[in-house]
């Protein structure tokens, strides 16, 4: 058999012609991957162990083998080596302060709403399991924005590759999505870990992240929330403790709701596509010794294109849909937590961080196109204020009992109008008909009386002008 590689410069084999063209695409020039280029990459805050690991991520890519999937295991490591640097910061003392808090959490908050209590106890979490828990949920959400990240360097390896050398990558779809999923899966262990450093409990980024029904407080970031706010430790242990129960309790008791949430996510970002043309404009550029455009890249989503319009639409359903969510849990924290001297200072404290957002927030923003901050908080809490008021507790937490009865945008927008309805209901009036529900009504009225008598013999679909008379046997 000839020897392919005797017609090919050097003896290049047509896999290293591949390799090569992906260097000079991805680094801009031959030795676009080598170690030294990368290790100029630490000043993104991605530490050396973490660069080896991509490094072997790449070289198991370019070693080819595998489905091409994506290889989220690079992002539990990167991860869990983030969060777990300090140690483990949790103590006998620590989980007792806890325990306490949660119990009393617990018995005030059975005053303030009907929503049943949790089958599992509350517990104290390390970082390390806050990221072991809430991975599945941050891969569902970020898979989106990674398929398409693969496709665009497949898309640009097939833009870059002369027409006589095409028939040599045919079929290198998979093994760019190894490579793409490998650095996108990287980048997002990254923020992951940076993030379990910020978070004071599970609901604190609003998404149901934890396992259904749990409820947790991450002690070693307890003391750096409270810092400067200039409160009692077991006063904010217990407006912690009361938010964390009230938001764990709405989420099983409303089943539905994870879902909801988690489909109006993914269906945000499914609409992401990388900006082809950012990406190899960057790379062409790209200066390892001085990687601050990558980093204000990456930190600032230049990479991603400006939203659609479909995009947009569900982005402000998603976002009321947070505000409605966490006014509730604003408002029932406050009730329960009324005993508390400063729990007014607390709960001002926790709606600006929810606002604003942490660094490591503000970069899982950027990578994955959305920002989770219920920006009509406010209004959503006074609605609920509202309806606390005019109907009582238990009237308004039935609306959390099936999808359709959630309030709306509109009714933010215009709580006079759901107490309105809320207080007819409980009188026992009929809500007003509008046209749709006449229109309903006559339809099913229609199917509920079947079709006319001889219409099956006689009526075809272009007699416009009634039945035929039935023919003599």
């Amino acid at each position: 058999m000839a020897d392919d590689n005797l017609d090919r410069p050097d003896g290049e084999s047509p896999e290293d012609q591949f390799a090569e063209m992906l260097r000079n695409l991805l680094g801009g020039g031959a030795e676009g991957l080598d170690a030294s280029r990368l290790e100029a990459l630490s000043g993104l805050g991605v530490d050396p162990a973490m660069l080896q690991q991509m490094m072997q991520q790449m070289q198991a890519a370019f070693a080819g083998g595998g489905d091409g999937g994506i290889d989220w295991s690079a992002a539990k490591t990167g991860a869990l080596h983030l969060a777990n640097k300090d140690g483990l910061g949790i103590t006998s003392g620590n989980r007792q302060d806890f325990d306490q808090a949660f119990s009393l959490a617990t018995l005030w908050l059975s005053e303030a709403t009907t929503i049943s209590d949790l089958p599992q106890p509350p517990r104290a979490i390390t970082r390390g399991q806050w990221v072991e828990a809430t991975l599945p949920v941050w891969q569902e959400l970020a898979e989106p924005v990674a398929d398409s990240i693969a496709g665009a360097l497949t898309a640009a390896i097939d833009d870059h590759t002369p027409e006589d050398m095409k028939s040599m990558i045919a079929g290198a779809g998979q093994f760019m999505r190894r490579i793409g999923g490998s650095l996108f899966a990287a980048q997002l262990g990254a923020v992951i870990g940076r993030l379990s450093l910020e978070v004071v409990s599970g609901g604190d980024v609003g998404i149901p992240i934890m396992p259904d029904g749990e409820a947790v407080i991450l002690p070693q970031n307890f003391a750096d929330f409270g810092r400067d706010l200039e409160v009692d430790g077991d006063q904010l242990a217990l407006y912690l403790a009361t938010r964390e129960l009230a938001h764990a309790r709405l989420f099983r008791h409303a089943r539905w709701l994870r879902l909801h949430v988690i489909s109006q996510v993914t269906e945000f970002a499914r609409g992401i596509h990388v900006d082809t043309s950012a990406l190899e404009d960057l790379a062409s550029r790209f200066d390892p010794s001085s990687p601050d455009e990558l980093r204000a890249a990456l930190e600032s989503g230049a990479l991603l294109p400006q939203r659609t319009a479909e995009q947009d639409a569900a982005l402000s359903r998603l976002e009321n849909l947070l505000a409605t969510i966490e006014g509730w849990v604003d408002v029932v924290t406050a009730d329960a937590t009324a005993r508390l001297p400063e729990a007014a200072k607390i709960a001002e404290a926790v709606r600006r961080r929810r606002a604003v957002g942490g660094p490591a927030e503000q970069a899982m923003g950027s990578l994955v196109g959305l920002e989770l901050r219920p920006r009509r908080l406010r209004e959503a809490a006074a609605m609920w204020r509202a309806v606390t008021d005019a109907v009582g507790t238990a009237d308004r937490d039935s609306l959390w009992d099936y999808p359709d009865l959630m309030p709306d945008a509109a009714d933010i927008d215009d709580p006079g109008a759901l107490v309105a309805r809320l207080q007819a209901r409980a009188r026992g009036e009929q809500p007003e008909r509008d046209a749709f529900d006449d229109a309903l009504d006559a339809l099913l009225n229609e199917a509920d009386r079947g079709p006319r008598p001889g219409a099956a013999l006689s009526e075809g679909p272009g007699d416009a002008d009634g039945p035929e008379e039935p023919r003599p046997v």
